[in-house]
């Protein structure tokens, strides 16, 4: 029997109330700046940038500003403003070999071509707290890296020279947009891989982590990791020609790995590829192992039951926004359908009991 809730209105708006009142904290305290957020929790912007798939700084913070920093629902609401804004093309795909790198490393090559900058990273870091953050000190400016001149080549290419890479085959098919189309399976690589880099960075990092303890049998080494900016370029009709209308800054990751080679390919290596928005390393290695987890059958490898190999497990529970939405809405009533089951199991519970009612009887 469903019993109907009044008020729900009102306690709905006075909740929001008291929501903004929590995310606002104590008013003793200076309200957190839009451009502090952006400056200083770069990377939680980014973040919520590669899996929004919208690239704003400044709406990010906002985001993560409204969520209190919950980072999914800051995601949750970049995604739904998205929705709301017009198309007006499509940008040529950018050259990340004209990467101005702030940060390009190599773990294959000590002396890459090119050169290795170590740039802003936790990898050498102590992990202790640094209490001169408490008392709000300045911090002294770090030396600047002298600027590039030319691009900087990627290390697969130097595998290539020599034919000890897979090289990737060109596709003159434009892929198909996530955003605008529902998944369908089986999906190309274009595909998945627009699903990984919008996918939940913890759940990715889960299943690369997987690949790496044995279940997939896919050893990968960091065969180039580059941060930096990159111009974007977009075509105009009415002028016949391309225009730089701005710039935004990548991680892109390409993992080389071990292949025996199959009955129609050579033993040489192949790689994984991973490409999001600002400085998000861990998700872009992560997503390179993933996509390599998910090459076997056009690899003609064979299938040996891994998480990170099934496609359709992976792509359909890697978005943070599809499980919060499932995983939430059981928090909202469902007083018909509990009902119904409560029903159910004291009718059954009476069965039973007359059964062994008859049973004792019947001794």
């Amino acid at each position: 029997m469903y019993v109907a809730v009044k008020g729900g209105e009102r306690a709905i708006e006075n909740a929001h109330a008291w929501l903004a009142e929590e995310r606002r904290g104590d008013t003793s305290v200076a309200e957190l700046s839009l451009a502090q957020i952006r400056e200083q929790l770069s990377l939680a912007v980014n973040r919520v940038m590669a899996e929004g798939s919208l690239y704003d700084p400044d709406l990010a913070a906002l985001a993560i500003k409204q969520a209190r920093g919950d980072l999914i629902e800051a995601i949750f609401l970049i995604r739904a403003y998205r929705t709301t804004l017009p198309r007006f093309g499509a940008s040529r795909a950018v050259d990340t070999g004209a990467m101005a790198c702030d940060r390009r490393i190599s773990a294959t090559f000590k002396d890459a071509p090119g050169g290795q900058v170590l740039g802003p990273t936790f990898d050498y870091t102590h992990r202790l707290l640094d209490f001169k953050l408490a008392a709000e000190g300045e911090v002294p400016p770090a030396p600047q890296a002298a600027p590039r001149g030319e691009p900087t080549p990627h290390i697969t290419e130097f595998l290539g020279q020599e034919g000890l890479i897979q090289p990737e085959p060109e596709s003159e098919a434009a892929p198909r947009d996530l955003t605008r189309e529902p998944l369908e399976f089986p999906a190309d690589r274009a595909l998945r891989l627009q699903s990984l880099a919008r996918g939940d960075e913890g759940f990715v990092l889960g299943m690369a982590y997987s690949t790496q303890r044995g279940y997939a049998r896919n050893h990968a080494f960091v065969g180039e990791l580059r941060i930096g900016r990159v111009a974007v370029e977009m075509d105009i009709p009415e002028l016949g020609f391309a225009i730089e209308i701005g710039e935004v800054e990548l991680t892109e990751c390409e993992t080389v790995n071990q292949f025996k080679g199959s009955k129609t390919e050579p033993p040489q290596f192949t790689r994984g590829y991973g490409l999001v928005f600002g400085q998000s390393e861990r998700k872009a290695i992560s997503m390179a192992l993933v996509d390599r987890a998910l090459r076997w059958q056009e690899l003609g490898e064979d299938f040996l039951g891994a998480a990170a190999q099934d496609e359709e497990f992976v792509l359909s529970h890697c978005d943070n926004i599809q499980a919060t939405g499932f995983l939430e809405h059981i928090k909202l009533p469902h007083y018909v359908d509990f009902q119904s089951e409560l029903e159910l199991v004291r009718k059954l519970r009476r069965e039973a009991e007359e059964r062994i009612a008859h049973r004792e009887a019947a001794e």
